[in-house]
């Protein structure tokens, strides 16, 4: 899935309208030599269908003015093979960037890794259930060897594990609220980014006597083949980490990535995220729409989903007086500078 460096490698434009496949693979850039890697042979292909999409993006609406920053940095993300890191207040839309990245090129279902202050980077690429294992081999009277116990069987790769197997085609993944992780991880993550794989030693361990060895995935019911105990990508998969601009990340991780801040979206941003979500606009969305810029400069501003919320509440019943959808405004999104004090 490579064609030649030029003018046309920028193959994410930004718009929201799903790209032609065969155009996408035409115009997909080579990588630089240094983030070519040779895993394979190729798995099948991601799942297409991803019910996340419709229920995140709503339908596809075009945009007519594209962020031209995001648009650039995007594609620079995918011509480097580099991790994007999108800041942003919480609640502006930064996780909706990898759906809407994956929607566009059509690459599939989104691996989402929800982090937590707990998680290792072992969290993300695999998990192995021992105990499993083990009440499997006295199942089978004791008998711990290949044919008794599956070793796969009690394996299964994480989002970030998945995201690295030998795709065609790069799987997205979504690294959701870095900022909630230990101090550790995004260093761990470097070197794995790095290396563009992992190894699994459990299956290294076992790689004489079964080399290859069929694990579970984080897709729903999938299954992939492990060869030698070691997962190595064929296309780097297009990482989104997100996190507040408040953590502070060390500056070799940082030097690794590619930044995007992800703005305050304007007017004509909000009515779209509404359309996608509503195809008849109810008419009292223009003025919530108001209503939610204006609260948009305190500490506590109202989130994307906090608008969605008091638009299906319009759209529930007959319109009313502009002032009864400001005070239930303030109801839904009570703690913003303009909410009624108790």
């Amino acid at each position: 899935m490579t064609a030649p460096g030029g003018s046309g490698w920028r193959v994410y434009r930004g718009t929201g309208e799903p790209i032609d496949p065969d155009e996408r693979d035409a115009r997909w850039p080579a990588p630089p030599r240094w983030r070519a890697f040779d895993g394979g042979p190729d798995e099948p292909p991601a799942p297409a269908e991803d019910p996340d999409l419709q229920r995140r993006l709503g339908r596809a609406v075009p945009a007519e003015r594209p962020d031209p920053r995001e648009v650039d940095v995007v594609n620079a993300a995918l011509l480097l093979r580099r991790p994007l890191l999108v800041t942003g207040r919480a609640g502006s839309g930064r996780s909706s960037l990898a759906y809407r990245i994956a929607r566009e090129l059509r690459l599939g279902r989104v691996l989402r890794w929800p982090v937590t202050t707990h998680d290792t980077v072992r969290a993300g690429l695999y998990q192995h259930d021992p105990l499993g294992r083990v009440r499997a081999a006295q199942a089978h009277d004791g008998r711990d060897d290949a044919r008794a116990v599956d070793l796969g069987e009690h394996l299964t790769l994480g989002p970030l594990g998945t995201a690295l197997l030998p795709y065609r085609t790069p799987r997205v993944l979504l690294v959701d609220e870095l900022d909630q992780s230990d101090i550790e991880l995004p260093q761990q993550l470097r070197t794995v980014f790095d290396d563009g794989g992992f190894e699994i030693p459990e299956l290294v361990r076992a790689a004489r006597r079964n080399p290859e060895v069929t694990v579970h995935t984080a897709d729903p019911g999938g299954r992939a083949t492990v060869r030698g105990g070691r997962v190595r990508c064929h296309e780097f998969p297009l990482v989104v980490m997100t996190c507040t601009e408040d953590r502070v990340f060390p500056p070799a991780f940082l030097r690794h990535c590619l930044r995007l801040r992800i703005t305050e979206p304007d007017e004509a941003t909000l009515l779209r995220v509404v359309d996608a979500h509503f195809p008849d606009r109810p008419p009292a969305a223009a003025g919530l729409v108001h209503a939610f810029l204006d609260r948009q400069r305190g500490p506590d501003a109202p989130t994307l989903d906090q608008l969605l919320d008091a638009v299906h509440l319009a759209s529930a019943g007959p319109a009313g007086e502009a002032a009864d959808w400001d005070r239930l405004a303030r109801v839904l999104w009570r703690g913003g500078p303009t909410a009624d004090p108790e």
